[in-house]
């Protein structure tokens, strides 16, 4: 596996800041995020002076990035904003592809309007998986076009809330571009250790073949999210979930503060 970070992780306005850090915190790729380059992450447009000094810091880093975040509400209920995030897509999706950037993560979204990371009673409707569905299939269009993969993550708030519809997803989809971004944290709150681990191997089995990308934060006891290691997730137990699977790509950390980020980089190396 590779180790790598999320660069919004760390402060900056260039990539060649956010990369240098990546780097000297002992992390061989990052996820970019364009905030990084002091551009909304979700830009309406992406100037060329931009786009060559993030090709620039990756050359002198020598840092691999390994996705792009284009994180938006698929699932929100005004029709206007599900079309915005698309527009955006769309400009997001050839940046990645002369980039090199392989993968571009994506949010399926909830019916909540103000947070696309927040949980609504309506994600469990048919109306919110059918507007879900419509907006990854054109995605997947522009995906097509611009060669590049898609990365769903189940997460608890979403409407793809489990690995069990991350599945139903990637079956209705039928395309060979959509990938899965897995996180053990995302797939519980409150758990016992037992459960939690039966939760994390059903995930891993039931996804393997699809997983693109793992990522790697923790829970507390009381549900909270804190940095890899500081939490209950049993971490052996993911990786060892994720090794069974046959995965090998990238590991990234996120949901840390920038101080802390050396020691997770240590923490990490020694399961992977």
């Amino acid at each position: 596996m590779q180790l790598g970070i999320f660069a919004k992780t760390f402060p900056g306005k260039t990539a060649l800041d956010v990369l240098r850090a990546t780097k000297a915190a002992g992390f061989q790729c990052a996820q970019y995020n364009l905030a990084c380059s002091g551009l909304p992450s979700m830009a309406d447009a992406v100037p060329r002076a931009l786009r060559d000094e993030i090709a620039g810091a990756v050359k002198e880093t020598g840092i691999e990035l390994v996705a792009l975040s284009a994180t938006w509400n698929m699932a929100h209920p005004d029709e206007v904003v599900r079309e915005r995030g698309l527009r955006q897509f769309a400009v997001m999706a050839p940046v990645a592809k002369e980039l090199g950037i392989p993968l571009l993560t994506l949010c399926t979204g909830t019916r909540d309007a103000n947070d696309q990371w927040r949980h609504h009673p309506d994600n469990e409707t048919q109306l919110a998986w059918d507007d879900m569905c419509a907006s990854m299939a054109e995605t997947l269009k522009i995906a097509e076009a611009n060669d590049v993969m898609l990365g769903v993550e189940p997460e608890l708030a979403n409407v793809v809330s489990s690995a069990a519809k991350a599945r139903t997803l990637l079956k209705e989809m039928k395309s060979p571009r959509l990938k899965i971004v897995l996180d053990a944290a995302n797939l519980f709150e409150r758990e016992s250790l037992l459960e939690q681990r039966r939760i994390v191997s059903e995930a891993a089995d039931l996804l393997a073949g699809s997983i693109a990308m793992a990522h790697a934060k923790d829970r507390k006891a009381d549900g909270s999210f804190t940095a890899a290691g500081q939490g209950v997730l049993d971490y052996p137990h993911f990786i060892s979930a994720l090794k069974n699977a046959g995965f090998n790509g990238p590991l990234i950390t996120h949901g840390l503060e920038p101080q802390d980020a050396p020691a997770v980089s240590k923490f990490l190396s020694k399961l992977i």
